[in-house]
């Protein structure tokens, strides 16, 4: 039965891939342990319980068939029942209190508070639900299931919401909530009983906590395990301390759903804190821990397909580097021209994914990146023809030495191996890792931002159908899909280093999930320091540059320096001017705010948008090198000056990749550098 209103189409466009299945969804029974129905005192927790019943009534009404099976008339039982001692106890009782009560007593004492609870809620919605108390030995009864069934059934038909409880007042067992025995145990079993006997298409266990977790979930090195595979899984984790108001505890819940899963019932753990969880599990999305029978095989697919394309592509870079120098080369130039080529067809699906990314409201900065202006396709073949010609990286010596009579020590450059590159929106970086990892022999494995999905997947075919036969289309794999980058970053064999391109949080992140090598850069904060001594027309033209030619781009310009005795020059006011007609906002720091009165900035390393400048009034040359080595990235960064020593002294102690006198931060690029492409650069331009 499809949905359109939770798990339609709409939404499954949005639903992580091994939750595709809630779209054939009708059937949902809902567990709700007792650390969410009650709070740690005992009290009902009314604002869950709401949650709850909200989120029932937008199924119910949505055309979901809603059972529900609910944990916590012992609890409120006892909760009661201390209240009534209490009120009844003389002051020598009060001295030495006894709050141990009979469990069958708190579940017959709790059972009706809690129904009327539900009824209420229920009732105010305008939902009607049924009450169900069902005992270990009913189901011995071999009729007891079709009765059962029917009238399960016959309630569902008339949109009522049966609620289920094990009937703990008359239950055989001695403590029913300490003996683990018989058809079903505790009202975890007994859900995952009903799933099967009543052929529900999902089982939604809601806890105090998100899901099942490979540690303790208060350990900040635990990870939450999103899709449960018991022969992974089973024997990795521990569990602690059962909750302080049940009696079941996450042991029981991972022991309920592995056996319902079993017998064909997906079951997700889920928070039952959240106000929307229930209908996130239904719309697909990638909360809590999801436990199926076909786990396994996906697990397996997964590791598989990622490890095989990592493998594929160092077999192929073996081949790759065994090719000569001229042969290397033709590769390059043969994918130049299918570029050439293909040109209208790449401009096509670049236009589709631009205006997707528009329709999506993303921002214009990341449509600018992603877009593949006219005139782009053809600089990015004459850079591939660039690094063509550039010299044999591989097998070129730098240094010999004889160590000793017939033993010498060579030192020379060699490939890698595999590289795995992950980068955001820009399409055009693909071609140029693509062409400089062909050239100095290296497997690849690039995955790019989903905004440009085909725009990289055309880009990605047309390279790959240029490479030859005898070294592999392989040679370069296209990662598609968010989940294989956690698969591949866990390939330490295979690959050999990582190089995530894009914004700070991206590499970070890479950076924390990975025993791979990174080389990455987390920040692009560029400053352009003009001194007292500089051409102010020159800095004019420097500035304006570094800011407003590419401010998107990671070498733009955030922040811009200038010698206290510049303040309320004719030049800088002119600069200034220029740049609020180009449209950038500028901020101040305690120094400018003050003296030119403009918004005062957060941070000095506060991102604003990329049309955003902070500028900040220095002392000398010595003051500026200490804010950019003190509030910079290590990125690039550029002083406009006539005086050769300020301009030294400049040159020599930014630590920085790259550091320019008299040149804009813009330059700091591979193409720019004469080696064809993009890379990181180290060094100093003057």
């Amino acid at each position: 039965m499809g949905r359109g209103g939770i798990g339609g189409a709409a939404a499954m466009e949005t639903a992580d891939s091994t939750r595709a299945f809630v779209k054939d969804v009708r059937r949902v029974i809902i567990k709700v342990g007792t650390a969410v129905v009650t709070g740690q005192t005992g009290r009902l927790a009314m604002g869950r319980l709401g949650s709850l019943c909200e989120q029932v009534k937008q199924l119910n009404f949505q055309g979901y068939e809603v059972i529900l099976v609910t944990s916590g008339a012992v609890g409120v039982g006892r909760q009661r029942l201390q209240y009534r001692k209490l009120i009844h106890s003389s002051f020598a009782d009060l001295q030495n209190p006894q709050m141990d009560f009979d469990g069958k007593a708190c579940a017959a004492v709790g059972q009706s508070g809690l129904m009327a609870i539900y009824d209420t809620l229920f009732s105010q919605l305008d939902v009607t639900s049924s009450q169900l108390l069902v005992t270990d030995r009913d189901f011995k009864d071999p009729s007891f299931g079709d009765q059962l069934r029917e009238t399960v059934f016959a309630l569902l038909d008339l949109k009522v919401i049966p609620l289920f409880n094990e009937n703990d007042a008359i239950s055989t067992r001695r403590q029913p909530y300490e003996d683990p025995s018989g058809i079903f145990w505790d009202n975890d079993s007994l859900a995952a009983l009903l799933a099967a006997e009543l052929s529900a298409d999902i089982l939604i266990m809601l806890s105090d906590v998100e899901g099942l977790y490979s540690g303790p979930p208060s350990d900040p090195q635990s990870k939450i395990i999103h899709t449960y595979v018991n022969e992974k899984h089973g024997k990795l984790i521990s569990f602690g301390e059962k909750s302080c108001v049940g009696r079941g505890g996450m042991q029981a819940k991972v022991v309920a759903a592995v056996n319902a899963a079993s017998k064909g019932v997906p079951v997700v753990i889920a928070s039952g804190f959240a106000t929307d969880s229930i209908i996130k599990v239904l719309k697909g999305e990638k909360i809590g821990t999801l436990f199926h029978n076909e786990a396994n095989s996906w697990e397996c697919t997964k590791e598989a397909t990622a490890r095989e394309m990592a493998v594929a592509a160092r077999d192929c870079s073996r081949w790759l580097k065994k090719l000569s120098s001229e042969e290397r080369k033709k590769i390059l130039l043969d994918i130049a021209d299918a570029l050439e080529a293909n040109e209208d067809a790449i401009r096509r699906e670049n236009e589709a994914d631009v205006e997707a990314a528009q329709d999506a409201g993303y921002e214009k900065s990341l449509v600018a990146r992603m877009t593949l202006k006219p005139g782009k396709i053809t600089n990015l073949a004459r850079s591939i023809r660039a690094i063509a010609d550039m010299e044999d990286p591989i097998s070129h010596t730098l240094k010999r030495t004889e160590v000793a009579k017939d033993l010498v020590f060579e030192k020379a450059y060699c490939p890698l191996g595999v590289l795995l590159i992950i980068f955001e929106s820009r399409p055009d970086a693909l071609v140029q890792i693509a062409s400089l990892a062909i050239r100095s022999g290296n497997g690849l494995l690039l995955k790019g931002g989903k905004e440009a999905m085909r725009s990289n997947a055309i880009l990605h075919k047309v390279i790959t159908g240029a490479i030859p036969d005898s070294v592999g289309k392989k040679l370069i794999g296209l990662v598609t899909t968010k989940d294989e980058i956690a698969d591949l970053l866990a390939l330490d064999d295979v690959i050999d280093l990582v190089i995530p391109r894009g914004s700070k949080n991206l590499v970070s992140q890479i950076k924390a999930t990975t025993k791979i090598p990174v080389l990455g850069h987390a920040d692009g904060i560029c400053h352009v320091y003009i001194d007292k001594s500089a051409d102010m027309d020159m800095a004019k033209r420097i500035v304006l540059d570094a800011k407003v030619d590419y401010p998107a781009a990671c070498n733009a310009m955030e922040t811009l320096l200038v010698h206290k005795d510049l303040n309320k020059t004719e030049g800088l006011d002119d600069l200034l001017v220029e740049l609020e007609k180009e449209g950038v906002v500028i901020y101040g720091g305690p120094v400018a705010h003050d003296k030119l009165k403009v918004p005062k900035v957060e941070s000095f390393r506060h991102e604003y948008s990329s049309m955003a400048c902070t500028l900040e009034f220095v002392d000398d040359v010595h003051s500026a090198i200490d804010h950019i080595n003190r509030y910079g990235s290590a990125h690039t960064d550029c002083i406009i000056t006539t005086d050769e020593k300020a301009a030294e002294a400049f040159l020599q102690q930014v630590e920085s990749a790259a550091v320019f006198h008299n040149a804009s931060t813009r330059f700091c690029d591979g193409t720019r550098f004469g080696l064809g492409a993009e890379v990181l650069p180290v060094g100093c331009v003057s």
